[in-house]
């Protein structure tokens, strides 16, 4: 009986049930004087004992645990049975050895472990025993071993690979299932740590679904590393989602070593988000924990991040930075050091620099500098990126511009070979938070070089370098992920399920609940796609000037909240300055409300009268400050914008100077450039899609069908998610009438509802054969989530990503009425042999305030 209880608690200790673990260690203890020899009874209660120090020791005090363990090993000596006592000996030691590097003991812990492979190798050599039970326990300290191995800042991974690809290998052949996926797990961690987060992420996945099926308490552990992973490409905000879901079932069951860990990293993803009361809470809570645990190496990283927040308080103030911050940084580098944790303190050496030359001391930031180790391929990018601002800060200290900028350029560069091996929208997009600082001092230190044509050609550049750098890629073709697809699937058929719950009357939390857990499990199965694409160069002045032709080219920007125009047209390059950025923000987000207002088709008049005098109120606002100042530059072309932050969702067409004027949006001049180009082939056919619920599609999609007599047309009820992707794949021209929603916080489910329920754009973004243009007869799809470094995505963004070449959407809502007139001026104006800017343009200026289309795109 009391084996029965060891081996059901080993079960729930290896799934970090410990609470659970503990009481039927407890219960077996209580009965471990069965009849038989005193072999018998030690080697029970040895097992016991050492299965409870390890609970005892995750749940509580290390100390505690190391000790039974010790009196556990020393109650071996009795056994009169020498392979017995060896085995045992052999257990406990390697119990003991995770335990060590569980809190960063790591030298200590891996020749404990290194004792207790070697005598299992020799026992399944030898083949004395069980050898399925020898393969387990060899394949549970390989896969300890290598997880300890992946800490070791002073080797490579190739050992950490050698231990868990054989603890894989093993724990397949003898159907060790829950083995080999924790096995798979540790191998992610190893590959992590190893700079190749696409490889780690895909190895979470395969861990995630085996864990999912075989033992769902395994997926806090896992989420607390894939947090990880996400922190290290810049999704703070996914990494906090993560962490804040675990959590609290981690404090209910106490698992302490995880408990802080989490927290570590919860004040980690919070330090990149800028929320420095809430990373400095958890960090000092993790610090404490983890200190109480006699977890040196990880109590030393939390004080590093609480370090972090400080420093940047101190950088961020008015005053001189005070000595202590510096005195503090450069004793937790040598702490960090003596722990071997050579990049953690190579980055505290290099906060101590930064703060220093805050402070007027170059000279001794620069020999701190110097002292520093050659960056390593596989340190975090965030540390790197530091590295490159203090060099960069320090040469501006000493007036060399020039060096500064060398270096934000290389720490750009480095950022953008990292980009280019990630897969998944979100992902890329992700990882300009960790350029922002480097990006904000260059345009910083161009802006600083005056007005003349020469520093706009320069400023151009650097904001070309610097802005949605997501869509500077030709997308790889790619085969869809089963998993993914019925993940998706099942987002869209709660997502229906909801939309019928609100429309009974019915409640609809548990919904709301399930729904957000479905979504963000399918976001997190993309995380480990293939990478996106092959990037394309940074257009230069030159080539978007040879392309506009009697166009002209407006990219807007904000430095210091001053918000900066740069206009190419007539073969120059031009910059000028308009003013408050904050301001005209404000007055982009006043006109989007009061345009979402006039949305719907039947209001009282006296409300339609006072919310369009506001609206035409905002849009001269922002007309006056963001494009009269360019008058005498663009004169009467047709434009082309690159807005910045809020100006994304501006419909362009609505401000006075663009009535009736062609106006195209695209988040980089070099994205327009790729969607502009000549060899693009222009697909071949015309789709007409006519979701449900709308009272004007049937009229609207009966006269489109008038101006396209070869379109093929999918009325409500074969307009299902499957046909309308298929019938997309290659298509020259499609149009989809159907209610239309963005998602803000997680952009790539935002949505067209058609007749099977949602189709999101994580589907419209990988298609085979992407549509040539897509029109959307639909509300708020121009609309997307903008992440630092101007990176936009949401439905529309996800088709253009994916290589559609011009999308009209809607960036706010509309009512069907409006929306159905404009399509029908709008394809007239297309049929007739205009381009879709100028088909738009015109359509729009019709009724500006009711019809807030925009041309993405190329146009």
């Amino acid at each position: 009986m009391a084996r029965t209880y060891h081996k059901n608690a080993v079960e729930a200790a290896t799934a970090d049930r410990y609470l659970v673990a503990i009481r039927l260690l407890r219960k077996g203890l209580a009965l471990v004087d069965p009849p038989g020899g005193v072999d018998e009874r030690l080697e029970v209660r040895t097992r016991l004992l050492n299965t409870l120090a390890f609970c005892l020791a995750e749940t509580g005090s290390l100390e505690d645990g190391l000790a039974q363990m010790a009196a556990a090993r020393e109650a071996l000596a009795d056994l009169s049975d020498p392979a017995l006592r060896d085995e045992l000996y052999s257990l406990v030691d390697g119990n003991r050895g995770v335990l060590l590097c569980r809190v960063g003991r790591i030298d200590e812990g891996i020749a404990q472990l290194d004792t207790d492979i070697a005598f299992n190798e020799r026992r399944l050599a030898e083949t004395t025993g069980d050898p399925h039970a020898i393969a387990e326990l060899l394949v549970t300290g390989l896969s300890n071993r290598g997880m300890a191995h992946a800490y070791r800042t002073d080797q490579g991974p190739d050992r950490a690979i050698a231990d868990l690809d054989r603890a894989v290998e093993l724990a397949g052949r003898h159907g060790f299932q829950i083995r080999e996926a924790i096995a798979t797990h540790a191998l992610g961690n190893v590959l992590q740590r190893a700079g190749d987060i696409p490889a780690a992420l895909r190895r979470y996945t395969e861990a995630q679904r085996a864990f999912q099926d075989l033992e769902p308490g395994l997926l806090m552990r896992l989420r607390i590393d894939q947090s990880e992973a996400l922190i290290s490409v810049g999704l703070a905000d996914e990494a906090g989602t993560l962490l804040d879901d675990v959590l609290p079932e981690l404090r209910r069951q106490r698992i302490g070593q995880d408990v802080a860990e989490a927290e570590l990293f919860r004040a980690a993803a919070a330090l990149l988000d800028s929320d420095l009361v809430l990373a400095k809470r958890m960090a000092n809570a993790a610090q404490r924990k983890l200190a109480r645990r006699g977890s040196p190496a990880w109590a030393a990283v939390a004080s590093l991040i609480a370090l972090r927040v400080d420093a940047l308080k101190a950088l961020d103030a008015p005053r001189r930075p005070p000595a202590a911050v510096v005195d503090r940084a450069l004793a937790l580098a040598g702490e960090l050091s003596e722990l071997k944790l050579y990049d953690q303190a190579a980055f505290a050496q290099v906060l101590a620099a930064r703060v220093e030359v805050r402070r007027g001391n170059t000279e001794h930031a620069e020999r701190l500098l110097r002292d520093v180790p050659k960056s390593r391929r596989i340190a975090p990018i965030d540390h790197r990126m530091l590295l490159r601002l203090c060099r960069a800060e320090l040469a501006l200290a000493h007036g060399n511009q020039r060096v500064a900028l060398a270096q934000a350029k290389a720490g750009l560069a480095e950022l953008g070979r990292m980009r280019d091996r990630l897969g998944g929208l979100e992902l890329v997009s992700g990882t300009a938070l960790h350029g922002r600082e480097l990006g904000e001092l260059a345009i910083r230190l161009v802006l600083a070089g005056g007005d003349s044509a020469s520093n706009a050609r320069r400023l151009f550049t650097w904001l070309e370098r610097t802005k949605a750098q997501l869509y500077r890629y030709d997308p790889f073709e790619s085969t869809v992920d089963p998993v993914l697809a019925e993940r998706i699937t099942e987002v869209r058929q709660l997502s229906r399920a909801l939309l019928r719950a609100r429309l009974d009357g019915l409640p609809t939390a548990k919904l709301i609940a399930r729904l957000a857990v479905s979504q963000r499990d399918a976001m997190r199965l993309g995380w480990s796609a293939s990478p996106w694409g092959k990037p394309r160069p940074v257009a230069t002045h030159h080539e978007v000037l040879s392309r506009l032709g009697d166009r002209a080219l407006v990219t807007f920007a904000s430095s210091d909240d001053e918000m900066i125009a740069v206009v190419l047209a007539g073969g120059r390059v031009r910059m000028i300055r308009l003013g408050a950025a904050d301001r005209i923000t404000e007055a982009a987000r006043r006109l989007h409300a009061d345009l979402t207002a006039l949305a719907p088709d039947y209001q009282p008049p006296p409300l339609v009268e006072v919310v369009s005098a506001s609206a035409r109120r905002e849009a001269e606002r922002l007309d006056k400050a963001l494009l009269r100042p360019l008058a005498t530059m663009i004169g009467d072309r047709e434009l082309v914008v690159i807005p910045t932050g809020a100006l994304y969702v501006v419909p362009w067409n609505v401000l006075p100077t663009c009535v009736n004027r062609p106006t195209v949006v695209a988040p980089s001049a070099t994205a327009w450039l790729s969607s502009s180009r000549a060899d693009t082939e222009p697909g071949n056919g015309v789709l007409l899609v006519r979701g449900p619920g709308l009272q004007a599609a049937q009229g609207e999609i009966d006269r489109l069908a008038g101006y396209h007599v070869d379109a093929k047309l999918l009325g409500v009820a074969d307009a299902r998610v499957s046909a309308v992707l298929e019938a997309l794949d290659g298509v020259a021209l499609a149009h989809i009438a159907a209610h239309g929603e963005h998602e803000p916080e997680n952009a790539l489910f935002s949505k067209l509802e058609l007749v099977d329920g949602a189709l999101f754009a994580h589907e419209v973004g990988r298609m085979r054969r992407p549509p040539h243009r897509v029109v959307l007869a639909a509300c708020e799809l121009a609309l997307n989530r903008v992440r630092p470094g101007d990176e936009p995505l949401g439905f529309a963004g996800a088709l253009l990503a994916g290589g559609t070449r011009t999308v009209i959407a809607a960036s706010s809502k509309v009512g069907d009425q409006p929306s159905a007139a404009a399509m029908a001026d709008f394809h007239r104006n297309l049929a007739a042999g205009a381009s879709p800017a100028v088909a738009l343009a015109d359509a729009v200026a019709v009724d500006p305030l009711r019809r807030p289309f925009v041309c993405l795109g190329s146009g």
